[in-house]
């Protein structure tokens, strides 16, 4: 009897210790405020989350974790024993800031003056890269950016005529930005000068009258030399009216292999759509569809207002597995083409790292391949979240090939910014092929 009992208790144990509870709580900063987008991950695990535009987190934990680790850019990472509790409210504390870091790479040491964090950085491929996990391991850097080639100076009577798509991309603001947040310098690729000037409004005046654009011009001197003019060119395109807006037909393509499954990849990613599925009208309707080491649909077309049923679906997402992109990238035309809303908004918005590695998986097959699919008149936004495995030049190519526009998502403040306050705008086409 004895033995049993034993038996008993030993199992009891064991289970307890894979017996699984919720943490919550809520993130702030010294002055009582808020903090969105704070990394909370488990230990030694790859369990974890990021707080909501409330400061708010919600962490399943098995019974035998004890320790969460809090971390935030320019705030002290904390590590909290959580054992036997339920609730671990946190108060974020700044790091002592430096007046210089010296950034070090293959081809120079520069200095960059102001308010920077102390950071661990490391150098990788003749750029630095943070060191950013919670426990304070390097994190392999192999993002990739295609090259720029600055334009030379042409003689316009020979070469009278310049070409230019006109989008409203703006990723590399965020992501250099993502950069100098972390002390870093970013490598020299990564700065697109139309994103960082996209990223910004500007108070042009709305067109009048049958076209759908105005243009605003202004001539000055060129600071570098005074033989030369320049000129800028603003152009408005028509603002919508958001009381008589289109239904839109959208599948949300999400990337949920394993290297999405950092908490500024796929938790940020779940929390972000919540937003965009809070903006959408009566009218909208919903699929999603994922893809790891193969594809599938996890929501049939919903109507947007069935908010619980779309969120529920983004809950459930976990990240593994390898990255079949082409597949998803199919599938998701195939299941927007189906449900396809005659003269309405119908479009593929593609989240992920951009890290595909199976199947179609090179930047030419994959921007030949959504060109093919924008022929049915299904554009394209693509979402870039992550750091370190980030391939911002397949991102890029594939956005202009689908007609489409391309953000990076680096917190939950930018992605109020994206998905509140100018996703619904920038969905919505007003004109096709447009060239300048």
């Amino acid at each position: 009897m004895k033995k049993n009992l034993l038996i008993i208790l030993i199992l009891l144990i064991a289970i307890s210790g894979y017996a699984q509870h919720t943490i919550t709580g809520t993130v702030t900063d010294e002055a009582g405020q808020v903090l969105p987008g704070v990394s909370v991950s488990v230990k030694n695990t790859k369990n974890a989350t990021m707080t909501n535009m409330e400061g708010k987190y919600s962490l399943n934990v098995k019974q035998n974790d004890s320790i969460l680790i809090f971390s935030y850019i320019g705030m002290f990472t904390q590590e909290i024993n959580i054992f036997g509790k339920n609730i671990v409210d946190i108060k974020m504390i700044e790091e002592e800031v430096i007046d210089e870091v010296v950034v070090v790479t293959k081809l120079e040491v520069g200095v960059l003056s102001g308010d920077y964090s102390k950071r661990s950085l490391k150098k990788d491929k003749g750029y630095i890269s943070p060191i950013m996990s919670g426990d304070d391991e390097p994190i392999e850097n192999s993002e990739e950016y295609n090259s720029i080639t600055d334009n030379g100076y042409k003689n316009v009577l020979s070469d009278p005529l310049s070409t230019l798509s006109i989008d409203v991309d703006n990723a590399a603001y965020s992501n250099v930005r993502r950069y100098i947040d972390n002390g870093t310098l970013p490598p020299a690729d990564a700065v697109r000068i139309e994103d960082m000037i996209n990223y910004f409004d500007y108070d042009y005046p709305n067109p009048t009258g049958e076209h759908p654009f105005a243009f605003v011009t202004e001539m000055s001197e060129c600071p570098w030399n005074k033989d030369h003019k320049l000129m800028h060119i603003g152009i408005q395109g028509k603002k919508l009216d958001y009381q008589d807006l289109k239904p839109s037909n959208l599948v949300f393509l999400l990337d949920v292999s394993g290297s999405m499954s950092d908490a500024n990849k796929l938790p940020l990613l779940k929390e972000s759509f919540k937003l965009l599925v809070n903006e959408l009208g009566q009218s909208d309707y919903v699929s999603i569809v994922v893809y790891a080491g193969a594809a599938g649909v996890i929501l049939e077309p919903t109507p947007a207002y069935e908010k619980d049923k779309i969120f529920a679906s983004l809950d459930k997402l976990q990240a593994g597995g390898s990255t079949a992109g082409g597949q998803g990238i199919e599938l998701a035309y195939k299941l927007a083409k189906e449900h396809l809303i005659k003269d309405g908004n119908n479009r593929v918005i593609l989240a992920t790292d951009g890290d595909f590695n199976v199947g179609v998986s090179s930047q030419n097959d994959l921007v030949k391949l959504i060109e093919e699919k924008r022929k049915d008149d299904i554009y394209l936004t693509i979402l870039g979240f992550g750091m370190g495995n980030y391939k911002d030049g397949t991102m890029e190519q594939i956005s202009n090939a689908g007609n489409g526009n391309y953000f990076y998502i680096d917190n939950m403040k930018e992605a109020e910014k994206v998905f509140v306050k100018e996703m619904r705008a920038n969905m919505f086409t007003i004109a096709k092929d447009v060239k300048i």
